[in-house]
């Protein structure tokens, strides 16, 4: 199994107490995360540890522990929350990339690629069953805030699925896809983490904004990704371009090529004629790096990033909100 480590930027973070309760929370829940995915079939075992044994950020478990580090973290419920976000996060990557057909996931191949799209699509409800186990005993707001989460998911990739409507903003369309897809279930573990804790309610609001913002932000860097020269991610540069999938950056050049931006028209016609071929591929990605766009793409990730911190304001001053700042700017500094 890949070994699962901090975001580098909370390692800057100067109380080393929390340091280490946040290293050996998630420890625990690694450990965890193996017991939620054994299976007795030896094929369904396969499949639903498929991409636990691949490692990952582990974005939203570290985010439970964090936020919870404000009331009494020492409590099991906050390991089982951290659980079950990370197995709904992992639940959703089966779905994502049998919509994508996405080639590999985390340097290595997708489920689909080995098992094919049936398994991989029931691997994925199998892990949300395996999150809904997990999670039964944690209460009743606790259940109604996954329930919620599950729903918003879901709505967000039939939103991204259909598209905007014809009098629809395609920009402001797409942002809200992010919210639902990824900023609602990274929101859900940060209040999962006061919830469950003790922590004072007034910090509900607040972590529950950031979290979302920071799901925005972590979404938005993933297509500058996408677009960017080949890194330690194991995903294939212009992945989710070839499949034709909605990222800001074309979205942005789709813009420009409105109000008469020449290479950018020229670009779009290549995107849009297809990119099956390599050559085609590695052109579009090249010309689309070095247009503006690119840049403007980060920037507005960057800008999703300070609006987190912004909305934490409030938190009382201390390790825990310096770490909170630290990994959302660790979100759009990462390479993968």
């Amino acid at each position: 199994m890949s070994k699962i480590s901090l975001p580098r930027q909370l390692k800057k973070v100067s109380d080393r107490a929390l340091l280490k309760s946040l290293e050996s929370g998630l420890e625990i829940v690694e450990q965890n995360l193996l017991v939620a995915t054994q299976h007795a079939d030896k094929i369904v075992g396969a499949s639903v540890r498929h991409l636990v044994a691949a490692g990952g950020k582990r974005v939203r478990p570290t985010l439970v522990l964090l936020a919870a580090q404000l009331g009494d973290a020492k409590k099991q419920e906050i390991i089982d929350a951290a659980v079950v976000v990370e197995l709904t996060h992992l639940a959703t990557l089966y779905h994502d990339d049998v919509m994508d057909d996405a080639p590999t996931r985390r340097g290595v191949p997708t489920a689909q690629m080995i098992w094919g799209n049936s398994i991989a699509i029931l691997t994925g409800d199998l892990l949300f069953a395996r999150a809904s186990q997990v999670g039964s005993h944690l209460g009743e707001e606790s259940l109604k805030l996954q329930a919620d989460t599950f729903e918003r998911l879901c709505l967000g990739q039939l939103h991204e699925t259909i598209g905007p409507a014809e009098n629809d903003d395609a920009i402001a369309h797409y942002i809200q896809v992010m919210a639902d897809k990824t900023g609602s279930l990274i929101a859900a573990s940060a209040r999962l983490g006061i919830m469950l804790s003790g922590a004072s309610r007034d910090y509900l609001e607040p972590l529950g904004a950031y979290g979302e913002k920071v799901g925005v932000a972590f979404q938005l860097i993933d297509d500058v990704i996408d677009i960017s020269e080949a890194g330690p991610s194991g995903k294939t540069p212009g992945t989710d371009l070839r499949a034709g999938v909605p990222t800001l950056p074309v979205l942005l050049l789709r813009k420009a090529a409105a109000v008469g931006d020449v290479e950018a028209i020229s670009l779009l016609a290549l995107i849009d004629g297809g990119l099956q071929d390599d050559a085609r591929l590695q052109e579009a990605l090249v010309r689309l790096r070095n247009h503006p766009v690119a840049d403007a793409a980060y920037q507005e990730a960057k800008r999703w990033a300070d609006d987190a911190i912004e909305s934490i304001a409030s938190l009382p001053e201390g390790a825990v909100k310096n770490a909170l700042e630290l990994f959302a700017q660790a979100v759009v500094d990462r390479t993968n």
